[in-house]
């Protein structure tokens, strides 16, 4: 016992190192491409003068993420010296963000100009009217509306921030898949695949099946104990106090296994299978039940990560795969000063039960976590004009592939073909070709508007699972009926 002990605190150890080393925010080299011809360039000064936003601040706040860092380091400075508008965009940690998001549009007390929308809360935000009609305010200001500006430039991407009239909410910054990556030098290694080979009987290749990814994390695990190496076989987003280890067990790992919008029935707004949802399912108790057994392959940090700290994990070269968070794949792949596996991360998608693939080919079902937010305005907002002239700047094509890069995101069509975008896609395994092909069979948060309170009541059941305190199927059990009894309460269900 003292000896797991000790290796979890050296685990831990190397982990907080390496996520200093992750987050500290670094200024992208690249630069947004200023407008080509000089009118354009004096549009936006113009814009200022005549909104009467010369000298003045915007406030906002973000969680401290690649694309955040870039909109605060690049893009912020650029629009200031275009505009004469400071922008103070506070990139704080993800539960930070959302508390003083809310608080300040709940109290209308405008103290931030523009908020971080995550695609999983905007059906809240809408309900509780915090947010400015972006559509309406620009219909009603033509005279702001930016000659590069073009809601019909995004993706698909942009419809999760509309109402169910066509309104826009919100400016796309970052969309992402979350995707398996792996370790390719080991993937590759012909002593190691002779090994595999060995032991299991197929070749060592990304896992296309849950029982196939199980044999590679149990592999790598012991590999690494019989070398001496701080390796094992798989991240686990599981963290026992934090709502990361939901999201990554609802929106990455029991879609694979057929279950999807969390196992709610949403013609009845039911989670138990006797009243007709999936949330307790033979599917989504195996779903759990695969996921708590990673844990025995994967760094002793594990209970104690969040999408952060499996980011850092993996870039330390300590799991051989795992489901990370796209808007890291590019920092992992090409940032020597932050990754130890440059040149050496695989992209693939995720492994999938019988049938998942087909439900998501055809638009039943999804393979995983299609993710993403937006910049919105609220309504409380005391500087509505001067924070809509920056959210146009931020929507421009222009800035877009820089963006990109520093970022891993993507939020309009045509920066898939700008060639600094290409030029990183083949370092980092065709991520982005992976995104623009296969986004299609992944998918968002479902809509929701009692997202957080029924997160809330069933993510203490996900944590008693991960700290063994109860088995998978008792814990989803629990929190089946007590996600029913939720929904009740709020109004669904009855």
């Amino acid at each position: 016992m003292l000896k797991h002990k000790l290796t979890m605190m050296v685990g831990i150890l190397v982990l907080l190192s390496m996520v200093l080393s992750a987050c500290a925010p670094a200024m992208p080299a690249a630069q947004p491409a200023a407008p080509a011809v000089e009118g354009e360039a004096s549009w936006w000064r113009t814009a200022a003068q005549t909104a009467g936003c010369e000298g003045a601040t915007l406030r906002g706040v973000s969680e401290s993420t690649p694309p955040s860092r870039f909109a605060a380091d690049v893009l912020a400075k650029a629009f200031e010296a275009e505009t004469g508008i400071k922008v103070e965009l506070e990139a704080t940690s993800w539960d930070e963000m959302y508390t003083k998001a809310i608080n300040d549009m709940q109290a209308g007390t405008g103290i931030y100009d523009f908020v971080y929308i995550e695609q999983d809360i905007i059906y809240q935000y809408l309900a509780n009217n915090y947010l400015t009609n972006l559509t309406k305010l620009l219909a009603d200001n033509p005279e702001l509306a930016s000659p590069d500006f073009d809601f019909a430039k995004f993706t698909s991407f942009i419809d999760n921030f509309k109402d169910a009239d066509g309104n826009i909410y919100g400016v796309p910054m970052e969309a992402f898949l979350k995707v398996y990556l792996y370790r390719k030098d080991l993937f590759s290694d012909p002593a190691i695949q002779e090994a595999f080979k060995a032991q299991y009987g197929y070749d060592l290749a990304p896992a296309t099946t849950h029982a196939q990814y199980r044999d590679i994390a149990e592999f790598f695990t012991q590999y690494g104990r019989d070398n001496g190496l701080d390796l094992w076989g798989t991240t686990v987003q599981g963290n026992t106090g934090h709502a990361s280890s939901f999201y990554e067990f609802f929106e990455s790992i029991v879609p694979t296994f057929g279950v999807y919008n969390w196992g709610i029935n949403m013609d009845n707004w039911k989670a138990t299978v006797e009243n007709g949802g999936e949330m307790n399912s033979d599917k989504a108790k195996e779903a759990l039940a695969f996921w708590v057994d990673m844990l025995n392959y994967a760094p002793p940090e594990a209970t104690a990560s969040t999408w952060d700290e499996v980011a850092a994990s993996f870039a330390a070269g300590r799991a051989a795969q795992g489901w990370v968070y796209g808007e890291n794949a590019a920092w992992i792949a090409t940032d020597p000063d932050r990754s130890r596996v440059v040149g050496n991360v695989g992209v693939a998608l995720p492994p999938v039960a019988e049938g998942v693939m087909e439900d998501a080919e055809s638009g039943v079902g999804y393979i995983g976590y299609y993710d993403g937010g937006a910049f919105g305005l609220p309504a409380s907002s005391k500087n509505q004009l001067c924070t809509l002239l920056w959210l146009q700047y931020i929507g421009q094509e222009s800035v877009q592939a820089d963006w990109a890069v520093a970022g891993s995101r993507i939020v309009m069509e045509s920066t898939y073909d700008d060639p600094k975008v290409q030029e990183v896609d083949a370092k980092v395994d065709g991520y982005y070709t992976l995104m623009r092909e296969a986004g299609p069979l992944f998918r968002g948060a479902p809509p929701f508007p009692f997202h957080a309170a029924l997160r809330e009541v069933v993510q203490p059941y996900i944590w008693k699972a991960l700290s063994g305190e109860l088995t998978p199927a008792e814990a989803l059990d629990q929190a089946a009926a007590a996600a029913d009894a939720e929904l009740v309460n709020l109004g669904y269900g009855q």
